[in-house]
C-alpha cells in the first residue's frame, strides 16, 4: 500500500529540513523517494499542518521492578486516574505510574513512538523486557545497570585491565539485552548496604576501597572501546543534594574528555547560597556543558503535582523516605546485586524548595547552547509523569506563559533564579531536534528520528497551534510503522513496536569465572541470567532489532 502525505510543514532536523513544505510517501512501514508514476492508495491532506518524525523519550521508566512496586504500593493512584477499554483499547489507570498499556496509549496520543528505560537491573532483565514488552505501539530498549555490582567491583579491586572490564560489560549487556550502559550513584548504590549513607566523586567504598570516579572511568571507557553508539549513561553520586553542582562539575572534568551523558541533571544542580542554604547552580552547568562537547545531559524537569520517585539509587530514596507524601516507602534489593527505592512525592509549587527545582531545571533547558545535546525529560516519574511534556514543551516555547507561571510560585525562589530575565524561546525546530532527530542519533537509532528516504515511517502531524501546550497534547496523526495508529489524539490502531539492542563482542572465557562466581554467591544460575530473543518476541509482541557495534581489540 502507497500511502501519500501531502503538502505538511515538514520539520526534519536529521535532513536539514526546518519548516519546509513537503509531500511524504509511505510504503511497507518505510518512507520511500516520490514515485514517479504510481497513484497513492490513501492520501492525507496536510497543508498547513506541522509534521514531525515520532517523538522519541530517551529517558522514561517504563519497565522494570521498581515500576510494579510502585503500582502496588498506590492503589489511590490508578483509582485516580482510570482509563476505559474500547474496542481497541484495553482498560488500564494510574497517573504518576499507569499500567503498561495505558503507558503505550498516552504515549502515542502525544506523538511518542519510542521510549526507553533508563533502569534495567541485569538480575531483572527478564521482567522488565517482559515489562516493557506489554507496552503497545512503542519501540523500546534499555540502558543495563552496572557500577555496583560486586563482581564490577571485585575486577577494580583486583585491579583487573581494561579489555577484562570490557569483556565483562559487553557479556552483561548481551545478557539483558540493553542497547546501553547506565551507572546509578556509581558504587553509592553498593556503599549503602556497608552502611555507608553517601558517597562523594572521589570518596572510597568502604569494603571495596573503590572510587565513584574510578568507576565512571572505566566505565566510559568500556563503554566507547565497545563502539557503543550512547556514552555512559550517569546518574551522579549526590543526588537531591544541596551542594551537589560542584561534584557535577568535578564529574564534567574527571572523565577526561570522553563521552558522557549526566541524567536528570537539575537535580544535580544545586548549590548552597542564600537563607535556606539552597540555590540555583543552572548557570554553571550550563557553562560546563557549552564547553565540553563530549557531554550531553537530560533535564529531569520537575512540574508541579503528585508523583512518585522511583529509583535504583536506594542510597538516596532512604534519605528521603521522610518526605515522601503519602507517608509510605520502599527500599528494596534483589540478591544484594541491586538497588530500589520507591518514595511518593507531591511537588507544591509554594515550596521553597520545589519551586526552585522547577526554575532550575528550566534555566538549564534554556542556558544550554545546543539542543542536539540536552533532551527532554522529567525522569518519568521522578519530576513528574510523561504526560506533562505538552505542558513543558510550552514553558520553553512560551516566555509570557513561563514568565506567568513564574509569578505564582513561592517568592523567595523567585528571587532566587534568573529565569525572567532569559528571553530565548524554543523553535518548533529545536524542539524537533530534542525530542526526535537529537535523541535518535545521541541512542544510535539510525532509521528512526527523521523523515528522510528509508527511514522507517514514525510521523507525527500538529495542528499548528499558538498554545503548545494544546497543539502537542492532540496531533492530528500519529504512524508508526507507516500505520495509522492515532487520529485526533485518540488511538485508532494497536500495533506492536521493536525491541532495540546492542551486541558488541566479548572474550567467551568471561563466563568461566562468572560462572564459579554465580555458583558460589547468587540463587540464579548463569544460564537462566541471559535473556533470549524470542523471550521477548513470544506472543507475537514486536521484533528485536539488533544495532551494530565495532568488534573491539
Amino acid at each position: 500500500m502507497l500511502t501519500k502525505l501531502t503538502g505538511g510543514i515538514v520539520y526534519d532536523p536529521a535532513a536539514g529540513i526546518a519548516g519546509q513544505q513537503q509531500d511524504i510517501y509511505i510504503e511497507n512501514g518505510r518512507i520511500i523517494n516520490p514515485p514517479t508514476e504510481i497513484k497513492p492508495d490513501k492520501e492525507y491532506d496536510l497543508k498547513g499542518k506541522v509534521v514531525m518524525s515520532g517523538a522519541i523519550d530517551m529517558h522514561t521508566h517504563i519497565g522494570g521492578g521498581k515500576g510494579n512496586i510502585a503500582r502496588i504500593l498506590l492503589p489511590e493512584d490508578h483509582r485516580a486516574d482510570p482509563a476505559a477499554s474500547t474496542h481497541i483499547c484495553r482498560s488500564g489507570c494510574g497517573h504518576a505510574m499507569p499500567g503498561t498499556f495505558t503507558t503505550g496509549y498516552r504515549y502515542a496520543e502525544m506523538g511518542y513512538t519510542a521510549a526507553f528505560e533508563p533502569a534495567v537491573s541485569p538480575i531483572n532483565a527478564r521482567q522488565a523486557h517482559m515489562e516493557m514488552g506489554d507496552i503497545p505501539i512503542l519501540d523500546k530498549g534499555g540502558y543495563v545497570m552496572i557500577g555496583s555490582d560486586d563482581y564490577l567491583l571485585r575486577m577494580l579491586t583486583a585491579k583487573k585491565d581494561q579489555k577484562a572490564i570490557n569483556d565483562y560489560v559487553a557479556w552483561t549487556i548481551n545478557a539483558a539485552k540493553a542497547i546501553g550502559v547506565k551507572v546509578v550513584n556509581p558504587g553509592g548504590i553498593n556503599a549503602f548496604k556497608f552502611n555507608q549513607r553517601q558517597l562523594d566523586l572521589d570518596e572510597q567504598n568502604a569494603h571495596y576501597g573503590v572510587t565513584p570516579r574510578q568507576i565512571l572511568q572505566v566505565l566510559a571507557t568500556a563503554v566507547k572501546e565497545l563502539g557503543l553508539s550512547h556514552p555512559l549513561h550517569v546518574h551522579g553520586c549526590n543526588l537531591g543534594v544541596p551542594g551537589n553542582v560542584q561534584t557535577t562539575l568535578d564529574t564534567i572534568q574527571g572523565i577526561g574528555g570522553l563521552p558522557m551523558h549526566l541524567t536528570h541533571i537539575q537535580f544535580h544542580s544545586y548549590g548552597t547560597e542564600g537563607d535556606f542554604k539552597f540555590s540555583s547552580g543552572a548557570a554553571q552547568i550550563a557553562e560546563a556543558v557549552n564547553k565540553n562537547k563530549n557531554i550531553t545531559i537530560d533535564v529531569g524537569q520537575i512540574l508541579f503535582g503528585q508523583t512518585v520517585t522511583l529509583s535504583g539509587d536506594a542510597m538516596h530514596q532512604h534519605a528521603n523516605r521522610r518526605f515522601a507524601k503519602p507517608n509510605k516507602w520502599v527500599v528494596m534489593d534483589i540478591e544484594c546485586e541491586s538497588g530500589c527505592g520507591v518514595v511518593p512525592f507531591k511537588y507544591r509549587d509554594q515550596d521553597f524548595v520545589n519551586a526552585l527545582q522547577w526554575a532550575i531545571g528550566l534555566e538549564i533547558f534554556l542556558l544550554v547552547d545546543d539542543p542536539w545535546r540536552v533532551f527532554l525529560t522529567t525522569d518519568h516519574p521522578n519530576g513528574a509523569p510523561f504526560t506533562s511534556y505538552p505542558h513543558l514543551i510550552r514553558l520553553l516555547m512560551d516566555k509570557t506563559f513561563r514568565n506567568d507561571t513564574l509569578a505564582t510560585i513561592h517568592p523567595e525562589a523567585q528571587l532566587r533564579t534568573t529565569l525572567a530575565s532569559i528571553d530565548r524561546e524554543y523553535t518548533l525546530q529545536e524542539i524537533a531536534i530534542m525530542t526526535r532527530a537529537g535523541a535518535a542519533k545521541l541512542i544510535g537509532l539510525k532509521d528512526r528520528g527523521g523523515l528522510s528516504p528509508g527511514n522507517w515511517a514514525d510521523i507525527t502531524v500538529y495542528t499548528d497551534n499558538p498554545n503548545r501546550e494544546q497543539m502537542f497534547g492532540n496531533p492530528d496523526y500519529v504512524f508508526k510503522d507507516g500505520e495509522l495508529v492515532v487520529v485526533d489524539g485518540k488511538v485508532v490502531h494497536v500495533k506492536w513496536g521493536t525491541t532495540h539492542v546492542v551486541e558488541p563482542d566479548f572474550d567467551a572465557s568471561v563466563e568461566k569465572g562468572l560462572k564459579d562466581y554465580f555458583d558460589r554467591y547468587l540463587t540464579m544460575k548463569l544460564g537462566n541470567f541471559k535473556i533470549s530473543d524470542d523471550e521477548i518476541t513470544e506472543d507475537g509482541r514486536g521484533s528485536i532489532s539488533v544495532h551494530p557495534s565495532p568488534p573491539h581489540s
